[in-house]
C-alpha cells in the first residue's frame, strides 16, 4: 500500500482592486499573469498552451456531452489566440499560470506524493505574491490584491481542484460509491472556514467549509454550474487506455501545510482502497444534506444518517476509512515508504484530536484557527456573526501578502506546524519536481523559452528556425521525462535543435 501516485493541485485566486469595486476581474487576472511573466522573460499569451489533447466534454461514465449543450465555461479546449485576456504561461517549475474565467489560476506541476504536492502548492502562493508586488509597483493600472480563498462574499465561488492519476481499469461506479462519504466528511480537517451560511451568506454564522454550500448534485461533468461531489470529466492528460485522472472539485484552498498534506495523502490512500475494492461499505442517506450539516457544525458532533439505519459523526465515518486502510496495510504487509506511514499516523492523530476537542487543532487546521480568531474577536466586540467586520477579517485571513494576510502573520509567529521551510518553497518556485515529466517541461522552459511555441501537461512544442514545421514532443507517460530519464541529455547542455534531434521528434 502506498500513498504515492501522480497528483497535483489547481487553485483559482480571488482578485480585487483597492478602491475600485467595479474593476474587471478578467483584466485584473490577465495583469496578474503578465505581471509575473514579463519581468522574467516568460511568454504569456493564449497561444502558449497546447490544447490539442484537451477533451473537456468527455464523460467518465462512457459518453461525451454534445458541444451545443455545453456551457461556454466548459469549453476549456478553445484557445482563443486573439483574446488578450486569455493568457497562459508555463513556468520553469513546470506549473501553469493562466486566466481561468475571472480568476488567475496556478496549476501546480505533477508530483508523486502529498508532501511534494504541498511544496509546489505553496510555491504558487509565492508566484501570486510576486505578481501582486510587481503590479503594486507599476505606475499605471494600480495594485491588485490576491486571496487564496474560494468565495467572493457576493454569491460566487471559485475552485481549488485536486488531480490524482489512477488505473483506467477501476470501475467508475466503484469510485463514486467509495468517494462520496469520504468527501462529505473529510471537510472536518480540509475545510478553510467561512463566515456566513448559504451561497450568499443569507444566514449569519460560521461554517467549516468554504465550498460546501455551492454543491448541488452528487455526480456530474460541470465544474461551475450544478457542481457535483464527484466530477466526471474524463481528460487524463496521459495514456488514456492506462490512466484516468480523477478531477476533484470539492475542496477548499487551505494554507496550512498540514491540512493540505492530509487532504492529498488521505485521498490518495482512499483511492488505493477503492482500486483494490477495500473501501468501507458506507452509504449516506442524503449526501448533500450531510455535506451542509457537517460544514455548519464546528463541534464536529452532529450525526448524519446512513443506509444501515444508524447515524454517525463525520469523525466516526472518517475513522472507518482509516481503519480500512490500516487493516489493508496490515493484511498485505506492503507499506514500503515513509510517506504512507506518516500519512496514516497524521490521519489517526488528527481524528483523535478532533474527537477530543476540535478547537485544540488550531496549529494544523485552517478552519479551527480562523474560527478561534473570529469568535474571540466577536465576543470581545460583542458582535453577531452578521457583522461586516468579521467578513473582512475572513477575507484578510487569505491575503497572500505576508504583511497583510492573517494566516501568514500567524505562521510567521510559529502558530502553524509546517513541512517545508521558506527556503525549500522558494526553490520550488523556479525548479520543477525531478521525478515526473514536469522536470522535462521545466527544463525546456528554462533553457529554450524563446524556442517554445506552446506546451501542455503532455507536450512541448518547439518552433525552430531549422525546421519548417513545429516540432511536438509528446509526453503522455507522466513518469517519464524525469531527472533520471532525461537528465543526462540536459547535462550535455544541448541547443534546442540538438535536443529535438536527440529525442527523435523531427
Amino acid at each position: 500500500m502506498s500513498v504515492r501516485r501522480v497528483m497535483g493541485i489547481e487553485t483559482e485566486y480571488g482578485v480585487s482592486a483597492p478602491g475600485d469595486p467595479g474593476a474587471n476581474p478578467m483584466l485584473m487576472s490577465a495583469r496578474v499573469v503578465h505581471g509575473y511573466a514579463a519581468p522574467r522573460g516568460l511568454r504569456s499569451a493564449g497561444s502558449q498552451w497546447d490544447f490539442a489533447d484537451e477533451t473537456p466534454l468527455q464523460d467518465a461514465r462512457g459518453f461525451s456531452m454534445p458541444r451545443a449543450d455545453a456551457d461556454p465555461s466548459q469549453l476549456t479546449d478553445e484557445g482563443i489566440i486573439d483574446e488578450p485576456n486569455l493568457v497562459n504561461v508555463v513556468l520553469p517549475n513546470g506549473a501553469r499560470l493562466y486566466v481561468d474565467h475571472a480568476h488567475p489560476e496556478y496549476s501546480s506541476p505533477e508530483v508523486t506524493n502529498p508532501k511534494d504536492a504541498v511544496r509546489w502548492d505553496k510555491a504558487g502562493e509565492q508566484v501570486m505574491l510576486a505578481a501582486s508586488r510587481q503590479l503594486a509597483g507599476e505606475p499605471r493600472g494600480g495594485p491588485v490584491n490576491l486571496y487564496k480563498n474560494n468565495i467572493d462574499n457576493k454569491g460566487s465561488s471559485y475552485g481549488t481542484h485536486e488531480n490524482y492519476l489512477m488505473p483506467r481499469s477501476t470501475p467508475f461506479g466503484r469510485i463514486v460509491a467509495g468517494l462520496i462519504p469520504f468527501f462529505v466528511t473529510r471537510q472536518v480537517f480540509t475545510g478553510a472556514g467561512r463566515v456566513g451560511l448559504g451561497q450568499r451568506a443569507e444566514t449569519e454564522g460560521f461554517q467549516i467549509s468554504q465550498r460546501a454550500d455551492y454543491f448541488e448534485t452528487e455526480v456530474g461533468l460541470e465544474t461551475t454550474l450544478k457542481r457535483p461531489l464527484v466530477n466526471t470529466r474524463d481528460e487524463p492528460h496521459a495514456l488514456a487506455d492506462k490512466y484516468r485522472r480523477l478531477h476533484i472539485i470539492l475542496g477548499d484552498a487551505t494554507q496550512s501545510q498540514i491540512a493540505t498534506y492530509l487532504k492529498m495523502g488521505t485521498t490518495s490512500l482512499v483511492l488505493e482502497l477503492i482500486e483494490n475494492d477495500r473501501a468501507p461499505d458506507i452509504e449516506l442517506n442524503h449526501s448533500l444534506e450531510a455535506l451542509y450539516t457537517i460544514s455548519r457544525d464546528p463541534t464536529c458532533t452532529v450525526r448524519v444518517p446512513c443506509s444501515d439505519g444508524k447515524s454517525y459523526t463525520a469523525i466516526e465515518l472518517q475513522k472507518r476509512y482509516l481503519e480500512a486502510a490500516q487493516k489493508y496495510a496490515a493484511e498485505t504487509g506492503a507499506i514500503d515508504d515513509d510517506d504512507t506511514r506518516d500519512v496514516l499516523t497524521e490521519w489517526e492523530t488528527i481524528l483523535t484530536r478532533l474527537a477530543a476537542d476540535p478547537l485544540q487543532c488550531g496549529d494544523v487546521l485552517d478552519w479551527v484557527a480562523k474560527y478561534t480568531l473570529l469568535d474571540g474577536f466577536r465576543q470581545r466586540e460583542q458582535l453577531s456573526w452578521a457583522a461586516p467586520k468579521l467578513a473582512l477579517i475572513d477575507l484578510q485571513f487569505s491575503d497572500v501578502r505576508p504583511e497583510k494576510g492573517l494566516f501568514a502573520k500567524m505562521q510567521a509567529r510559529g502558530k502553524f506546524r509546517r513541512l517545508w521551510s521558506d527556503e525549500a518553497i522558494a526553490y520550488a518556485v523556479d525548479n520543477a519536481p525531478e521525478d515526473t515529466r514536469a522536470y522535462f517541461r521545466g527544463q525546456c522552459i528554462s533553457r529554450y523559452g524563446s524556442s517554445i511555441a506552446a506546451a501542455s501537461w503532455d507536450s512541448v512544442v518547439f518552433d525552430l528556425a531549422t525546421h519548417r514545421t513545429l516540432q511536438r514532443v509528446p509526453m503522455l507517460e507522466p513518469l517519464r521525462g524525469t531527472r533520471d530519464h532525461v537528465g543526462g541529455l540536459f547535462d550535455d547542455d544541448p541547443s534546442a535543435e540538438e535536443l529535438v534531434s536527440a529525442l527523435g521528434a523531427d
